[in-house]
């Protein structure tokens, strides 16, 4: 765990977004990160697009991963670590899957072990192309992969929980592989926590890899219900955040706010200063915190085509590299950074072990309207499994002297009793 919280951008080029690697020029990257620096940040996420990195099984295409270490170089220069996600894999409602995968060769991404030693070998590669590079944090298996396996995606590849363990514990063993001793990790999006049939599980998030991601976004239904300057929809991130620590096995394993953007026209752009300067503040106030990496650094062009119309307005910068009020919220938070020293949160609200029941954590179901009855009230509340509320010695560990339910919380409805 560093000192204090880490705080950086993913990095969305200005001129072709992710497309920039077939046309890749350096130049222009590295004026890209001139203005991430001059922020004060300390990292990047760098998303390689898959079809064009590994556009055959067995053909890793040596100037992608060329381009890869120069841009990883470059951000060096400008004392920017990267951390780099390997299997994209899907981007800002597009997916970018090799055509080895699909139509005539359709395989299971996460079963077939053609497909699945083809994913091996391409994170075994670039982490080892990376491995000697100081300011290389490590490898994310993937951007949110855990869409691919189940609804609402059009055409999911689905597996059993068991199966994604599986095949999580493999890509993680083979960045690992490639670069020992970094920080590898996995990130899904928040069906993990809210998603009764997804087969990537909270704990599978809480438990595998070096640290906890989290990908906070109040898209999802919190803003709809409640507005964009509501307690659920500011302090959602340190939900996500507080949530994922009643899986992790260990009391004080590192959570990353790893993707945490204001989307219009939820949140208006006159407003996305404010919105980011209450969701960060909120989220420093969780222990164990390892960073937040915003969504994004530029953004997308008018000149393409077809994004969902939120994506063109997320980035910190203009597509001209010029900065928003946003940017500077982030430019703030960098430069006031302290070591990160909250206090245990020693109200616990006790969570559904069972992932079939998780919907109750989504917005609508009763935890999650519990902890946000709590917040409003004052407290500072985490979370603990059904299954672990008695155990004395995780709690201790934890700092947690209370425990609640769902039920204690919330009123009784009118004429009625909460079953």
């Amino acid at each position: 765990m560093p000192p204090d919280v880490r705080f950086g951008v993913n990095y969305t080029p200005s001129e072709g977004w992710f497309h920039h690697w077939l046309d890749f020029d350096l130049d222009s990257v590295r004026a890209d990160l001139d203005t991430i620096a001059a922020l004060g940040l300390d990292h990047i996420r760098v998303f390689p697009l898959w079809p064009y990195f590994q556009p055959n099984r067995t053909l890793i295409r040596p100037h992608a991963v060329d381009q890869l270490v120069a841009l990883t170089d470059a951000a060096a220069e400008r004392g920017l670590d990267v951390n780099v996600d390997g299997l994209q894999g899907h981007l800002s409602s597009f997916d970018f899957l090799p055509a080895w995968t699909r139509t005539w060769h359709r395989r299971n991404l996460f079963t077939d072990p053609d497909v699945t030693d083809g994913q091996a070998a391409y994170l075994r590669t670039l982490a080892a192309a990376l491995a000697d590079r100081p300011g290389f944090i490590g490898m994310t298996v993937g951007n949110e992969v855990n869409q691919f396996a189940a609804g609402p995606h059009p055409d999911p590849d689905r597996i059993t929980a068991e199966e994604a363990a599986r095949w999580l514990e493999r890509m993680l063993a083979a960045c690992a592989e490639g670069a020992p001793g970094r920080l590898h990790l996995h990130a899904s999006y928040d069906a993990a926590w809210y998603q009764d049939d997804q087969p990537f599980t909270p704990g599978h998030s809480a438990r595998l890899g070096a640290v906890t991601a989290v990908h906070s976004w109040v898209f999802n239904g919190t803003a709809q219900r409640h507005g964009r300057t509501s307690v659920p929809a500011e302090h959602h991130a340190a939900y996500l955040v507080e949530l994922s620590k009643a899986w992790a096995d260990e009391p004080h394993r590192p959570v990353w706010l790893q993707e945490v953007g204001a989307p219009a026209p939820l949140v208006p752009a006159e407003h996305a200063a404010a919105f980011a300067e209450a969701t960060i503040g909120h989220v420093l106030d969780c222990p164990d915190l390892w960073g937040v990496t915003w969504w994004c650094s530029h953004d997308v062009s008018r000149r393409l085509a077809d994004f969902p119309e939120l994506e063109y307005s997320l980035g910190l910068f203009t597509d001209e590299r010029q900065p928003k009020d946003i940017a500077r919220v982030l430019a703030d938070a960098a430069a006031h950074r302290v070591p990160h020293t909250p206090a245990a949160r020693g109200t616990a609200l006790v969570v559904p072990a069972e992932p079939a029941h998780r919907s109750r954590c989504a917005p609508g179901g009763d935890v999650f309207d519990a902890f946000f009855r709590l917040v409003a009230d004052g407290a500072r509340p985490t979370t603990v499994l059904d299954t672990r509320a008695d155990d004395r010695d995780h709690l201790d560990a934890r700092g947690i002297t209370e425990v609640v339910t769902p039920d204690q919380v919330l009123p009784t409805p009118q004429g009625g009793t909460r079953s």
